[in-house]
C-alpha cells in the first residue's frame, strides 16, 4: 500500500492527516510542507505574536510527539516538483519519488504582487508565515513610517497590532473602502473610523503609479515615504502543481462536492481548493480556517469510506485590536443590512451586529464584540439552510 499523501503542512493538511487516524485510517500517511517550522497556527502571526513582538502566540498545530504517536510521516522543509499522475506519484526536489493512492493537495495560497513598477525591487515585506512575521518584527525598531499596501484582514490586523506604538502606520487601499469584499459598506466604514481614532492614516482609492526606495509615487504626484513597506494585497492560491499536472484550474484548484478534482485520485482543500458549498450560488474559493478544517475533516471521512459532516455555514473572524470582528454565512452585493447598535460608537467597548437579508432571509451576519451572537448566528442559518443567491 502507497498510502495517502498530503501536500501542505498548514491547518488543512495537518487537520486532514489527524482526521484520517481518527476515522480508522491505518494505511500510510505522508505530510509534506515547505515550510521548515513544526506546523503552527498562523492566524495569530498578524495579532497576538506581532503585537507581543514575538515574546506570545506561537502556537503548534499539534505538538511534536504526536506525529509520530499517530504514525504520521512529517516531512519538514520539503518541496514538491512534479505530480505524476499516471504514476501515481510526487516526485520531490531532492529527485527521490513518493507514490501514493490518493493525493491530497493543500497548498494554501501566497501574497499578490500586484503589477507596480519597482515593487519586487523594493523587497516588501509580508505576513503570510513565521519568517515573514519574524522579519516584520526585526524592522520594527527603525521603522518610524510603515506603509501598508492593502485594506483587507492582514492590513489592518497588522495596523492594530501597532496602535500606540512608536511606529505611525499608513495605509493604501485602491477600493473605495475596506474589507470590500468581506463585510457590509456599513461596518468598513466603521472599521475605517476605529483604525483612525486610533492613529492609522488610511488613504481610500489609493492609486499608487510605482515604487521607489523608501517612496510610494502616488497618483496626482504625491510621494509618501516609508522606512518599511507591508504587502497585504490579498493572496493568489498555490495551483502551479495542480495546473501542471493537467487538472481543472478556476478561481483555485476546482473540486466537486466531494471535493475530489478532476483526477478521482487527489483531492484538494483549504485556501488553494474551489469547491461547491450550500451557501454560495457557484463554486468558491474560501480563505478561512474554519472552511480549511471542515474540508479536511470530509476529506478524511470520504477516503475512509464515511458519510463526510455537512457543510455548515461558512464563517470568518479577525481581531484588529479592541474589535472583535466575527462573520456568520455569506452576503453579496445588494443584501439588506439591519443594523443593532450605535455606529458612531467607535470606542474599545463598542458592540455591534449587523444582519445581512436577502429578500427578508437572513443569509449573513456581522458583529463586532458580540461572540455569542456570531455563535447563535451560525446555529440558525445552519437550521435554515441559505437563501437564494441573488439575480
Amino acid at each position: 500500500m502507497s498510502g495517502i499523501v498530503i501536500i501542505g503542512s498548514g491547518q488543512a493538511g495537518v487537520d486532514c492527516a489527524f482526521g484520517l487516524r481518527q476515522q480508522g485510517y491505518a494505511g500510510p500517511i505522508t505530510l509534506l510542507g515547505d515550510d521548515p517550522e513544526l506546523p503552527y497556527q498562523r492566524p495569530p502571526l498578524s495579532k497576538d505574536v506581532l503585537k507581543s513582538r514575538g515574546a506570545a502566540g506561537w502556537l503548534p498545530l499539534r505538538g511534536e510527539a504526536l506525529y509520530a504517536k499517530q504514525d504520521i510521516a512529517l516531512r519538514r522543509g520539503v518541496r514538491v516538483q512534479e505530480i505524476r499522475r499516471a504514476d501515481r506519484q510526487v516526485l520531490l526536489e531532492d529527485g527521490s519519488a513518493l507514490p501514493y493512492d490518493h493525493l491530497v493537495l493543500a497548498t494554501g495560497a501566497r501574497n499578490r504582487l500586484p503589477p507596480l513598477p519597482g515593487l519586487a525591487e523594493a523587497a516588501p515585506l509580508a505576513l503570510r508565515n513565521a519568517a515573514d512575521t519574524r522579519r516584520l518584527i526585526a524592522a520594527l525598531p527603525d521603522t518610524g513610517r510603515l506603509a501598508i499596501i492593502g485594506g483587507g484582514f492582514i492590513g489592518l490586523e497588522t495596523a492594530a497590532a501597532l496602535h500606540g506604538s512608536d511606529t505611525r502606520v499608513t495605509l493604501f487601499e485602491a477600493a473605495p473602502r475596506l474589507m470590500a469584499r468581506s463585510v457590509s459598506a456599513e461596518l468598513s466604514d466603521w472599521f475605517r473610523r476605529f483604525h483612525a481614532a486610533r492613529g492609522t492614516d488610511i488613504r481610500l482609492n489609493a492609486r499608487i503609479e510605482a515604487v521607489r526606495p523608501g517612496q510610494l509615487l502616488l497618483a496626482g504626484g504625491e510621494a509618501q515615504a516609508f522606512d518599511a513597506l507591508l504587502l497585504a494585497a490579498g493572496v493568489m492560491p498555490n495551483v502551479e502543481l495542480a495546473a501542471a499536472a493537467g487538472l481543472t484550474i478556476g478561481n483555485g484548484i476546482r473540486t466537486d462536492a466531494s471535493h475530489a478534482t478532476s483526477d478521482p485520485a487527489i483531492f484538494a482543500i483549504g485556501d488553494c481548493a474551489e469547491a461547491p458549498n450550500p451557501f454560495a450560488p457557484a463554486p468558491v474559493r474560501l480563505e478561512s480556517v474554519a472552511c480549511a478544517s471542515e474540508q479536511a475533516r470530509r476529506v478524511a471521512a470520504i477516503l475512509t469510506d464515511k458519510a463526510p459532516p455537512p457543510q455548515g455555514p461558512p464563517w470568518f473572524w479577525s481581531h484588529q485590536g479592541s474589535a472583535r470582528l466575527q462573520i456568520a454565512g455569506l452576503a453579496q452585493p445588494g443584501d439588506a443590512t439591519d443594523i443593532e447598535g450605535d455606529l458612531e460608537d467607535v470606542s474599545d467597548d463598542a458592540t455591534l451586529i449587523l444582519r445581512r437579508l436577502r429578500d427578508g432571509r437572513l443569509c449573513a451576519v456581522e458583529t463586532v464584540n458580540q461572540a455569542r451572537t456570531h455563535m447563535q448566528a451560525r446555529k440558525t442559518l445552519a437550521a435554515e439552510g441559505a437563501p437564494e443567491a441573488a439575480g
